[in-house]
């Protein structure tokens, strides 16, 4: 969500964080979460505080409703 907000490209985000497009794909899916390093790593490159980039149960859960429907 942050990203498409600020206009920024998972790939690029991956290039920043010297990961691959895979992996921060993965972050952005929800399928793997980043250590906490990582986490304050992309917190300090899109200029965000770490809370923006979290979402609680309740946030995932509507979100995947969404998506089911």
């Amino acid at each position: 969500m942050v990203l498409a907000q600020k206009g920024i490209k998972q790939k690029w985000l991956a290039e920043q964080l010297g990961k691959s497009f895979n992996m921060v794909n993965s972050y952005v899916q929800n399928r793997t979460q980043p250590s906490i390093e990582t986490l304050y790593k992309i917190a300090s490159i899109l200029e965000v505080e770490v809370d923006e980039l979290l979402y609680s149960k309740e946030d995932i859960k509507r979100m995947n409703n969404v998506n089911l429907q």
